[in-house]
């Protein structure tokens, strides 16, 4: 027997039902004698009809394009996040307006016919509930009025609040707030937030089985939640779709398709991309309901996953943290503050692009930027790397070794810290600070103290966000950068005055394009700096090409060193992956401005062959050789009174190299660039130790062996 004959055969009244029908008949007509002043008690306090703008819905964070980033709760814990009709798989609402009401855009909030009907078959069922009477309008008036129960009160409340929806919006406002309040579960509230939950995916675009449990799941929330009755769930789901094939919405062989598909058995996460960035906006705008940032949602997502796997590779406690920005807008493309959120052994609470942190080797580039704008050099200017005291400030290389003359060009793409420190006091502490803050830098001195040398090489707080604003304004020639994301209301751009002259900056652009790549990187791709602080604490990778800049750090956010982490090793690799992330080919740097100088030292003019500083004469020769160890008047048990044989290691620190090294007045050894020598003594006693450097400069000590 068919599914339409069975109908029909249930539903054919016999004398007993027609009396019931009678009897039902006349008890409408007796309760309409009494129903005005009934229904005037019952809505007194009917409260006035909200329109949509007026639910209270979850906060919502969106990318550019407005794809969704983070959702937040509403204050009652709820998640129903905002959705309007456009945003829902039209299918969706056919098969719900097919089910739920098929005059909906007939009737004015009440379909009488229906409710008659609901009648009808509950007396024909012998006092069970076959199919509802309430509109989607009166459900709507149900989940909108807070004083809800099931009393015929309630009802003939739910009646008149309907009418009253439906004098006040139109059709599409009253299904949008059906689609936003409709219970699915739990605290999940609204067709978006379910379909995110259930299916991981914007409603949109939903299959036909995905759109009848949603269509399902409203009528009893709670018993029906796939993720905690599947079975419960698809019979509700398959009860829909066969209703929907009887009343002609959907095609039957659709339908046993949609029958196949399994039923989602756990709630998914929602969103949560940029979360550091989705916090601040939502803190910054506590009212909006939506908030807008510049980011690509799809690359902040390919770049979250890469910065977690990265660090994970690192070990335990070692956090990461990216910043991406176009060239040309100054928008923020991307934003990842740590390897995740709830990460609380990275700290990943904490935004590490907005971290105050010693940044290395970074600042150089600016620097060099600097002397070529007061034509006190040129990239192909030879400089002095050799030990130079400026004050009692005696900088050292990384490695330790000093390469004699060299390039400008050079200095830069090895990152040699003497040269550096040499034209930082040419040009002066307090200008590369003012040129700072022309980039939107915001530096912060150690104890608020006046600027010195020490800066250079790192002695000063910036954070990846200054980075990358100082590096965006000098692949643009020197204009300055505002980083813009969306997050602030009172965001506003605001430098102006150029950080560098185009020539300067070109030069820089250049030089940091020469810099060698890691391993898994192309030479001449981007143009990039990497920096390591002190003590390993901070590794950093900054660099651009034509279109985009992009800046890493790596790092504890406790400031404990990780022994073994660099610049060049841990952080550039991250960086040109990251470049890979884009989705793009590198965009080719800018070509040279006008005024350039392209040529080799030999050709430029007299006074930039050599970098001099303007007062060479204060600045102080390469400081006299020390043995640092032993040091004078120590013992030193080497075994020899057990008749061991044990070098004794000769160690010196400033000087210039070569060195010559000498015991009781005879020369030992002489080491080209080593500051460590080895002596085998040929027994116990007083020994007189000696070097002398390559200006002749010495210094000697008398230890005890033993």
């Amino acid at each position: 027997m068919s599914a339409t004959r069975e109908a029909k055969t249930r539903f054919h009244p016999g004398a007993k039902t027609w009396v019931a029908i009678g009897l039902f008949c006349l008890a409408l007509d007796f309760a309409g004698l009494f129903a005005t002043d009934y229904v005037s008690k019952a809505v007194a306090d009917l409260p006035n009809a909200p329109q949509p703008a007026d639910i209270e819905v979850s906060s919502v964070v969106l990318d550019r394009d407005g794809h969704l980033l983070r959702p937040f709760t509403t204050e009652e814990g709820r998640w129903r996040l905002p959705v309007d009709l456009s945003d829902v798989d039209p299918q969706f609402i056919h098969m719900l307006i097919a089910y739920e009401d098929g005059r909906f855009y007939a009737h004015d909030g009440v379909d009488w016919l229906s409710m008659v009907r609901a009648g009808l078959q509950f007396v024909g069922a012998g006092g069970h509930v076959v199919s509802g009477g309430s509109t989607l309008t009166m459900q709507v008036a149900r989940l909108a009025d807070e004083a809800q129960s099931r009393s015929l009160a309630a009802k003939l409340r739910q009646i008149a609040f309907a009418q009253k929806l439906e004098a006040a919006l139109n059709k599409d406002q009253i299904l949008s707030l059906y689609l936003e309040l409709a219970p699915y579960g739990g605290n999940i509230e609204g067709v978006r937030a379910a379909s995110l939950t259930y299916f991981g995916k914007e409603p949109a675009r939903l299959t036909i089985a995905e759109a009848a449990l949603l269509v399902a799941l409203p009528q009893s929330p709670e018993a029906r939640r796939p993720d905690r009755d599947p079975d419960e769930a698809r019979a509700a789901r398959d009860r829909v779709l066969d209703r929907l094939v009887l009343a002609g919405a959907i095609k039957a062989n659709d339908a046993e398709a949609a029958k196949r598909e399994p039923i989602p058995t756990a709630r998914r996460d929602f969103p949560m991309l940029a979360p550091h960035l989705a916090l601040q906006a939502i803190a910054a705008n506590p009212e909006a309901e939506r908030v807008q940032l510049t980011l690509e949602a799809p690359l902040q997502a390919r770049l979250e996953r890469l910065v977690a796997a990265r660090a994970a590779e690192l070990g335990p406690k070692v956090s990461a943290a990216v910043l991406v920005a176009d060239l040309t807008s100054g928008e923020v493309l991307a934003s990842v503050g740590s390897p995740g959120l709830f990460d609380d052994e990275r700290d990943g609470h904490v935004d590490m692009t907005r971290a105050e942190r010693s940044p290395g080797s970074t600042l150089k580039p600016l620097i060099y930027g600097l002397a070529f704008e007061l034509g006190l050099a040129h990239p192909e200017s030879l400089i002095s790397d050799r030990p130079t005291g400026f004050g009692g400030y005696v900088p050292a290389n990384f490695d330790g070794f000093n390469r004699g003359t060299v390039t400008i060009r050079e200095a830069l793409t090895q990152s040699l810290n003497v040269p550096a420190v040499l034209v930082l006091d040419a040009v002066g502490p307090a200008r590369l600070l003012a040129r700072l803050k022309r980039a939107g830098v915001t530096p912060v001195l150690p104890g608020d103290s006046a600027p010195g040398l020490a800066i250079g090489l790192g002695g000063v707080g910036v954070t990846l966000r200054d980075l990358v604003s100082l590096y965006g304004a000098i692949a643009r020639e020197g204009s300055p950068m505002d980083l813009i994301d969306g997050a602030d209301p009172e965001e506003r751009r605001t430098l102006q005055a150029p950080v560098l002259d185009k020539v300067a900056a070109w030069y820089v652009s250049d030089i940091l394009a020469d810099v060698l790549p890691p391993q898994s990187g192309s030479p001449g791709r981007i143009a990039f700096k990497t920096g390591t602080s002190y003590g390993y604490r901070d590794a950093w990778a900054i660099g651009f090409d034509g279109k985009t800049v992009i800046g890493v750090w790596v790092g504890r956010p406790d400031g404990v060193p990780v022994p073994g982490i660099t610049g060049i090793g841990t952080a550039a690799p991250l960086l040109f992956e990251s470049f890979d992330r884009l989705g793009a080919p590198s965009a080719p740097l800018s070509g040279p401005p006008t005024g350039a100088i392209l040529t080799s030292n030999a050709d430029l003019p007299e006074p930039l062959r050599r970098f001099r500083h303007p007062e060479e004469d204060l600045v102080a020769a390469s400081p006299a050789p020390e043995i640092a160890f032993p040091a004078n008047g120590v013992d030193v048990d080497l075994g020899l009174s057990e008749g061991m044989e044990q070098n004794l290691a000769i160690k010196v620190r400033n000087g210039a190299p070569p060195f010559t090294y000498y015991a009781n007045g005879t020369p030992f050894a002489r080491t080209t660039f080593a500051r460590q020598a080895n002596w085998l003594p040929d027994g116990p006693g007083f020994v007189t130790l000696s070097v002398v450097d390559a200006s002749g400069k010495s210094d000697s000590v008398v230890a005890f062996l033993q």
